[in-house]
């Protein structure tokens, strides 16, 4: 029997593998994407179609900064090989540091009250100092005193989440400084005008980033994708950037909210005056965190030396890699995540609160893992863990709206966690086989 039959057969899966290989599409991205959609489209459909709605986009936007900040560095801890369980209590302590500086160091001591100009900057740099240090100190214990990083994160968990009580003796502090809140989210956003030219810029600086790297694969002869594939994902990359600043400046502003805002400055508001929110500043935040995390890992020296050690440690090492230094850093800069998530957190309640932060470390941890971080080491993204991130907010959102009791939604978040490890594993060992 002659073999045309068959390989005529397989014609069709080899025509759909090619078209998916020429548009070079992350297979597991594209699974990660279909999941948040089904999950969106799930919870709207539960909540008789208030999911999706202007609002709600917003409100979950805004509160997925925070875990996401520290899901981005928590994707260099597990890739070379460790973890930090204490990234919740570290935010309630810089939260408390900051927070204290603004009410009670800078008032009392050099008589700047709140609302002057200095007073949110030096806040924030008291927060970064302490999250670093505090980081760096960790990942003296892990690095070169060769503690594991599950027994020291662990005691930090403890250690660092009462140290915030003791610098608050237990005490809500609050209200913050006025600009310092901008940063939260609903008291900080762009407006429409700012926010499209905000979105303009992004889809340049995005397709000027893939068509660069185009040309950097045939400045060194290296394989790239047609023209029309590349101006393809360029298209979809844009259409997503626009799409999410449409929504966001179809958000008007509630109107008792903007007659209280023109009452406060002595105004009338004009009848029929409407304002939308945009972009908000904590969003601007993650993504300038997000491509600062992303030029590292990609672009940096430091950042092939995680991915490196994560891999092979022990050839790491022998290469001429100082992993014991490389441990300090990742964990300092982990710290200083926190310390910024801390701000973003802070200025969305408006004060510092002693249980804020709790939980974080299970919410930071199941985003970098269903963002595709492989516990092994070795393996991770900076966008897969914001997206996993994404996803993890959307399920609480959506259970909230729903009426599902906090134990039940904990139960839920386990289980999805263990679920996306086990995909994972069985994505890898499928890999594996192909290759």
């Amino acid at each position: 029997m002659s073999d045309a039959s068959p390989t005529e057969s397989r014609l069709p899966s080899r025509a759909k593998r090619s078209f998916l290989q020429t548009l070079e599409l992350d297979t597991r991205l594209l699974g990660m994407i279909g999941a948040f959609v089904l999950v969106c489209l799930v919870f709207n459909l539960l909540t008789d179609g208030r999911f999706l709605t202007a609002r709600n986009i917003f409100n979950l936007s805004i509160q997925t900064v925070s875990v996401a900040i520290m899901a981005t560095g928590m994707v260099f801890i597990i890739v070379t090989r460790h973890i930090d369980l204490a990234v919740g209590a570290l935010l309630a302590t810089c939260s408390a540091a900051m927070a204290m500086t603004q009410t009670a160091i800078l008032p009392q001591v050099f008589g700047l009250e709140l609302g002057h100009p200095a007073i949110p900057w030096i806040a924030m740099l008291v927060g970064l100092v302490t999250g670093t240090v505090i980081g760096a100190f960790q990942g003296y214990l892990v690095g070169y005193l060769m503690i594991p990083a599950f027994i020291v994160t662990l005691g930090g968990l403890l250690v660092w989440r009462n140290v915030a009580w003791y610098m608050t003796n237990g005490q809500t502090i609050g209200p913050l400084d006025p600009t310092f809140m901008t940063l939260g989210g609903i008291n900080g956003t762009l407006g429409a005008t700012l926010s499209w030219i905000v979105g303009l810029v992004a889809v340049v600086a995005a397709c000027w980033a893939l068509w660069s790297g185009r040309k950097n694969k045939i400045a060194h002869d290296a394989p790239v994708k047609p023209v029309w594939a590349e101006l393809t994902v360029m298209g979809v990359v844009s259409v997503a950037i626009l799409g999410f600043v449409a929504i966001l400046n179809s958000y008007e502003v509630p109107t008792a909210r903007l007659r209280r805002l023109f009452e406060a400055r002595g105004e009338v508001m004009p009848e029929g005056y409407t304002e939308v929110y945009g972009i908000p500043y904590s969003v601007l935040l993650l993504i300038a965190v997000a491509v600062a995390m992303t030029v590292i890992a990609k672009k940096t020296r430091f950042g092939r030396y995680i991915f490196a050690t994560g891999g092979n440690p022990d050839a790491a090492e022998l290469s001429g890699i100082n992993t014991r230094m490389l441990t300090v850093k990742v964990f300092a800069l982990m710290g200083a995540l926190c310390a910024i998530s801390a701000i973003v957190a802070s200025a969305r309640l408006t004060n510092h609160s002693n249980d804020i932060g709790t939980l974080d470390e299970l919410r930071v941890i199941a985003a970098a893992v269903i963002g595709g971080t492989a516990l092994a080491g070795g393996i991770g993204t900076i966008y897969g863990a914001i997206l996993g991130a994404l996803i993890m907010q959307s399920l609480q959102s959506g259970m909230a709206m729903v009426g599902v009791d906090a134990p039940l939604q904990n139960i839920v978040v386990g289980t999805v966690l263990v679920a996306a490890v086990l995909i994972d594993i069985l994505y890898r060992k499928r890999m594996g086989a192909k290759s």
